[in-house]
Parts: structure tokens; C-alpha cells; sequence
């Protein structure tokens, strides 16, 4: 692997700069914060940051409603410290990824501002904007991930304007050439200012149908298991024509030759369609995207089988590419929570950082995580989200996730000398990056030993994988690289077990630092979520000899 490739396989840290540090005191986390906690940042053995945007924006979605795509908001800090930020990443040896909003910008964003005042200014066709159906209703039936109609009246134009999400935020019309021209001097912008990728938010809905055709209902069977509760009406239909659409696929590779001149940066696409996995391998190869990542892994299934299922099928479809994997992240409820309950072990936080950076690809993993932060409770009169308002009590939207980092205990966490933008919660303070610095066993170091040991594992880093037929809930795989083998085996279950694993030249791997348990006799016993690795040479070069090598399938 090449300098240049240093994605493959990286761990990358992302960084919710509202809910990170704060330095001006006014409770909202700002670019100076960041760069005050690099160091933090590079203590935990990552190889690169992704930021959520920091842009210009009136924060109707705290930040992914852009106003100028080139400037930073004065609510984070200045371009200056920006540019302070990127010098003292590089300096530590940590890659900076930000986040690129390309399908809708803010209805502040001067592009709209002139867009929406006539049908013939310069930029009018720059959004998408349609006539009213015969009864002055919608041009047709698609529906907003944030609830209601995805169309909202302009009657300046006399038309209706297209918003997937907020209806502050209107969809830009990539049909029109100088809109992608315009989409790729933005990056470039960023690019010559030395940033080192890109996280693409919801880049598969970049481009609508032409024709505007209504999407077909869903069955109520259907309706649920895709990230949607059933009480939000775009789980009704199937969204074959608001997104997804082929012409996204060669906008991508124009931006794949532009970021391309740019040696050892790299694009992360968010995918987020009817067939996720599908479509990640589509959006993922040498010609496109570096890099993909779904929703597959931040749902409510924690079942050895689902994970398995999911792993496997991404990798049949995915013959080129490279995939990515995040359990967590600033939109869905903290993994600690969705998957162990109102008060997870530390063992379930130390043991899903393992298995996310077990799996093949890259990883993604959210602020907090390394300290095993569970979901914080917020209540309604605390609530920010616009989501979580419009859908309370059944939804409670992202704020549970979003609350700022506990640096110590207190309802600040030194995070602020103000009031927090979002309540610091007790749980969230015993678990405080302070306290934990202080045990050597906690969940932060914990997190500091695998990740240095996954660096000794290339295997683990860049190896293949192939599953074990072993019995729920026990998930175990083989990684493989350059003739190394490493068996990994995760007990996702509260209660100790015990499987069979067939003889062979495996031997226990030490220094990850978790607790794995112990082979004997050919059985393998795991602690409550444990996790164990094993290595073994590969026998030969022929995929039944490299079966032999390690356990065989049960």
C-alpha cells in the first residue's frame, strides 16, 4: 500500500464540531476547540478526522444547510483557523476529511436568493423547480425524509421548489451543467487548501428524475428495518425517482479526475438508497468513489447473522471497491444504547470497537465512542433537532447523540465556560475522557491498545475476510494478507459461551488488550462480550489450503 492509499484501511475520527470544544464560551463547539484537542485526538492512534460542516449556514440542521460553501461561520471560528487546524493535524500525523454537501444548499445561499425570484434569471434553473399540478397541488407524490411534502410553494415563480429534507434546505438541479461546474470549484477550493478528503453527505441524491414520476407505495411490511419509524410517511413509498438516478454516476467520476490531480486524498460517499449495499458498489471503484458507507451497520439488529449477512453481501457485490464501516454516528442513537440497553457494560463498548475495526475496509467512528458514551437523554424542552421536534414522542430525534464531549465530570464537562448548546448528562460524565485517562482498564485506553495493535496487523487493516459457520451469538471471521492469518471471534451476547472450532495451527494473538477469553480442546469460551484473535500462517496458496490453516468451518 502506497502513501498515497493511506485510506485503506484507516481509522477516522469524526468530529461533530458543535458538541466538541468550545473556546468563546458561548456553549456551541468552534474550530479553536478542535485544534485544543488534537493532541487528545492523536493520543488515540487514528489515522485521520472528518469534521461535520463548519460552513456558513442559518443552522436549521446545524450546518448541513449551507449558505457559502467556501467560508467558514463565524459561530466555529474564521478560515484562518481553519487553515491552524489543518497545520496541526498534519503535524501529528492525522489526515483532515470534511464534510461536502452537494445535493441542496441552504434557501440562503445566494444561489437560491436569485434562483427564486423569477424564471429567468441567470441562476433560475439552478434548483429544482416545477409547475403545479392542474389543482395548484405538488407536481407529484414524493415525500421529505424530515416528514410531509417534498415540494414547497414559491409564489414569486408561481412553482414549487424540491426539498428532500428541511424545506429550508432546496435541492439543487445537477440536470444543469454549470451546477456540477460550479459543485467542482468548490471542492477544488478546498483542495488547494490542502484539506485531505471528503465526506460526501447523502451523495446519492444529487440527481431527480427528469420526468418527475411519482415514486410507488411500499407495503406496510415494508415499511419499517431501512432507518425510518413507520409513523414517518416517506417510509411509505419506494424512492426509485427523488434519488439514485443514473446520472449520478458519471458526475462522480468527474469529481474522481478532479480529486484524482491531487495525490493521497480521498472521497467517502454516504449511501442511503432502496438497495444501499447495491448501490455502494455501484458508487465505489477505481473510476468513482475511493471509498462507501451505509446505514446497513447503525440499525437495531445485533444478531451475528445480520452482521454477517450484511458484510457478505456488500462484499459479493463489491468486486472493485473499498468499503467503509460506522456503528455510530451524529444521526442514529449511540451503538452502546441501540444495542446493550439503558446501561451498557464497558465490555459492549470495548468489544464493538474491536469487531467495527475488524471488518474489512476502513472504519468510522463517532466522538464519544471510545469512551463507550451511551445515548443521553434529553428532554423535549432541551430539544434542538427539528427532526426530533416534529416526530416527538415516538422519534426523539439526534440531539441523544449529539451532546457535547465530557473532557471531565460536571455539567459542563469542561467543555464550555457557558451553558452547553445541549445538556451534559450524568452517565456521560463518570465517563469522562478525565476519569478514564486515570484507569488504565477503562474504555479510552482500552480503545488506545487495539488501535496501536491493529496497526502491527496488516491482516486486519487490509486482509480479506471470510466468515466461520459458527452458532449465534458468536460472529467470527478470517482475515487475510500476504500469506498471515487472523481469526476473529466476537461474543455479541451478555452471557459467556463456548463453541467448537476444529483443530489447527491457530495460536492466541495477544496485546489488543481485550478480554478474549481462551482456546482449549478445541472449544473456544468466550466472556461476555468478548472478543478473541487467533493467527496462523497460510498453508498454501489455494483457497482450501488456506481453509486448513485455521479452524474449519463448524
Amino acid at each position: 500500500m502506497t502513501a498515497e492509499q493511506w485510506w485503506r484501511g484507516a481509522v477516522i475520527y469524526q468530529i461533530y464540531p458543535r458538541s466538541f470544544m468550545d473556546t468563546d464560551g458561548d456553549g456551541v463547539g468552534d474550530l479553536p476547540g478542535i485544534v485544543a484537542r488534537l493532541d487528545y485526538v492523536a493520543s488515540l492512534g487514528v489515522d485521520a478526522i472528518w469534521i461535520s460542516p463548519f460552513f456558513k449556514s442559518p443552522m436549521a440542521d446545524f450546518g448541513y444547510d449551507i449558505a457559502d460553501y467556501r467560508d467558514v461561520d463565524p459561530l466555529f471560528g474564521t478560515l484562518d483557523d481553519f487553515d491552524r487546524l489543518l497545520a496541526k493535524a498534519h503535524g501529528l500525523g492525522i489526515r483532515v476529511m470534511i464534510d461536502q454537501v452537494f445535493s441542496h444548499t441552504s434557501d440562503q445561499h445566494d444561489w437560491f436568493c436569485e434562483s427564486r425570484l423569477s424564471r429567468d434569471n441567470p441562476k433560475a434553473d439552478w434548483y429544482v423547480w416545477a409547475d403545479p399540478s392542474e389543482d395548484g397541488t405538488p407536481p407529484n407524490n414524493w415525500m421529505s425524509l424530515f416528514g410531509g411534502v417534498a415540494w414547497r410553494w414559491e409564489p414569486r415563480r408561481e412553482q414549487y421548489y424540491l426539498h428532500n429534507f428541511l424545506s429550508s434546505q432546496p435541492d439543487l438541479n445537477f440536470h444543469n451543467p454549470e451546477v456540477q461546474a460550479a459543485t467542482l470549484d468548490n471542492v477544488r477550493f478546498w483542495l488547494d487548501r490542502g484539506v485531505d478528503g471528503f465526506r460526501l453527505d447523502a451523495i446519492n441524491f444529487c440527481f431527480h428524475d427528469r420526468q418527475l414520476r411519482d415514486n410507488p407505495p411500499k407495503p406496510k411490511d415494508m415499511r419499517t428495518g431501512r432507518g425510518f419509524s413507520p409513523d414517518n410517511p416517506y417510509a411509505y413509498q419506494y424512492h426509485y425517482y427523488n434519488n439514485t438516478q443514473p446520472e449520478n454516476l458519471p458526475f462522480l467520476e468527474s469529481l474522481r479526475q478532479l480529486v484524482d490531480r491531487y495525490p493521497g486524498t480521498t472521497t467517502l460517499g454516504e449511501i442511503s438508497s432502496e438497495d444501499s449495499l447495491a448501490t455502494t458498489a455501484e458508487y465505489v471503484d477505481e473510476r468513482r468513489l475511493h471509498m462507501g458507507y451505509s446505514f446497513e451497520l447503525l440499525t437495531d439488529d445485533f444478531s451475528a447473522a445480520y452482521i454477517r449477512g450484511t458484510v457478505e453481501r456488500l462484499e459479493a457485490a463489491m468486486t472493485e471497491g473499498w468499503p467503509c464501516w460506522a456503528i455510530s454516528n451524529h444521526d442514529v442513537q449511540r451503538a452502546v444504547t441501540r444495542w446493550g440497553g439503558a446501561n451498557p457494560p464497558p465490555q459492549l463498548a470495548r468489544m464493538l470497537v474491536a469487531l467495527v475495526c475488524s471488518l474489512r475496509g476502513s472504519v468510522c467512528i463517532y466522538q464519544g465512542e471510545e469512551l463507550g458514551l451511551p445515548e443521553a437523554e434529553v428532554p423535549f424542552e432541551a430539544l434542538r433537532d427539528p427532526y426530533g421536534k416534529m416526530f416527538w414522542p415516538n422519534f426523539k430525534g439526534r440531539d441523544g447523540c449529539r451532546t457535547p464531549m465530557p473532557w471531565s465530570d460536571g455539567d459542563r464537562g469542561d467543555f464550555t465556560t457557558g451553558t452547553p448548546w445541549l445538556p451534559i448528562p450524568e452517565s456521560h460524565g463518570v465517563r469522562s475522557v478525565t476519569a478514564q485517562e486515570r484507569d488504565p482498564d477503562s474504555t479510552l485506553n482500552a480503545t488506545r491498545r487495539f488501535l496501536a495493535w491493529r496497526r502491527t496487523q496488516p491482516a486486519i487493516a487490509r486482509g480479506s475476510i471470510r466468515f466461520l459457520d459458527v452458532p449465534e451469538p458468536v460472529l467470527a471471521f478470517v482475515r487475510e494478507h500476504e500469506g498471515r492469518q487472523v481469526l476473529a471471534a466476537f461474543n455479541l451476547s451478555a452471557a459467556p459461551v463456548a463453541i467448537e472450532l476444529s483443530a489447527g495451527a491457530v495460536q492466541p494473538i495477544d496485546g489488543h488488550g481485550l478480554d478474549g477469553g481462551r482456546l482449549h480442546e478445541g472449544r473456544l469460551h468466550l466472556p461476555a462480550y468478548g472478543a478473541w484473535y487467533g493467527g496462523a500462517e497460510a498453508a498454501a496458496s489455494t483457497a482450501a489450503d488456506h481453509r486448513e490453516a485455521l479452524p474449519a468451518r463448524a
